[in-house]
């Protein structure tokens, strides 16, 4: 065999790709004034990032962040859920994933092939399984509630979230009447257990349905910025969301659909660059949207090309998942 060649070599070994997970724990000073949360000193730990849990002497049970203001994962101010008066002490935050560079993988036969093959079975999308129509005459926060399609379930870090079926987009669906123009803030989790968030605008036409870019797993919670003029509902999708990173359409060897050999002419929209992404920004892997509706019944089955920078030894979190959600 070609002295240099690792795609014909057949025996076993180890393979890498970046998904080593690890807890994010920071011990910094903060204090908290409303829902403000301010950092004046890194004492130690990693860079503080949205959906970390914060405990102190001073801090009300079950505090955690959901945004950042002008903290960028040190020192600055933060939003937090939970509105509050915590005088400056040292405070203790933890609870949200990092997603590490490569992880070992010793299941499989390392270098015989890198293609990662993306098989799944969506079901119908629904306009309402996140969140079902509701009037707001002025900003408030959705009520969620699971659908068909979608469930309600309780993270490990206690929090209850509507999960979906599978990651994918989701939509706004406004009624009839004079819209004014608002934005609607979704916020949850990927399948990676990252926290995103996503922006999605009404617009001013009624009786419409907008899809978000962003491909969530879970839904903790959704705002809207003002008075509508007609309902909204919050539901799912048909764009799918990649579970690896492609940056380029040439990377999908192939895009089975529905069992038909001939490649479906599916919509796909690579993965964002953006770095650091943000909740107005596209999915940091991709989508797919395939050419007809997913019923429950209809396999999408997707073979990807992972270049270097996503398996082997030298892989990285960033080239196998795309940048940290935002």
């Amino acid at each position: 065999m070609p002295q240099f060649s690792d795609d014909l070599f057949l025996g076993s070994a180890k393979t890498f790709m970046g998904i080593a997970k690890q807890d994010s724990t920071s011990v910094f000073t903060g204090s908290i004034a409303t829902t403000t949360l301010t950092v004046t000193a890194m004492l130690s730990g990693d860079p503080l990032v949205v959906g970390q849990y914060i405990t102190g002497a001073n801090v009300s049970a079950g505090t955690y962040i959901t945004a950042f203001v002008s903290g960028t994962g040190g020192t600055g101010t933060y939003t937090v859920n939970t509105s509050q008066t915590a005088a400056s002490a040292t405070v203790y935050a933890n609870g949200n994933a990092l997603l590490g560079d490569p992880a070992p993988m010793d299941l499989g036969i390392g270098p015989l092939g890198r293609i990662y093959i993306w098989d799944t079975i969506p079901v119908t999308k629904a306009n309402n399984n996140v969140s079902a129509a509701a009037t707001y005459s002025a900003a408030g926060s959705a009520t969620l509630a699971a659908g068909t399609g979608t469930s309600s379930v309780t993270r490990t870090d206690g929090t209850t979230v509507i999960q979906l079926d599978v990651p994918r987009g989701l939509s706004i669906t406004i009624g009839t009447g004079t819209i004014t123009n608002r934005n609607v803030t979704i916020s949850g989790y990927d399948y990676y257990g990252q926290a995103m968030t996503e922006i999605i605008a009404t617009g001013t036409t009624q009786s419409t349905t907008i899809n978000g870019k962003k491909a969530f797993y879970q839904v903790s919670g959704a705002t809207v910025s003002g008075a509508v003029g007609g309902t909204v509902a919050i539901g799912t999708s048909d764009v799918l969301g990649c579970p690896v990173r492609f940056i380029d359409r040439g990377y999908l060897d192939s895009v089975g659909w529905n069992n038909v050999l001939a490649e479906d002419v599916a919509t796909t929209v690579v993965a964002d660059l953006t770095n650091p992404a943000t909740s107005s920004t596209g999915d940091v892997r991709g989508t797919i949207t395939p050419s007809s509706s997913p019923d429950g019944t209809k396999r999408l089955v997707v073979g990807i090309y992972l270049p270097a920078i996503a398996v082997g030894p030298n892989a990285t979190r960033l080239g196998a998942l795309g940048v940290d959600q935002a």
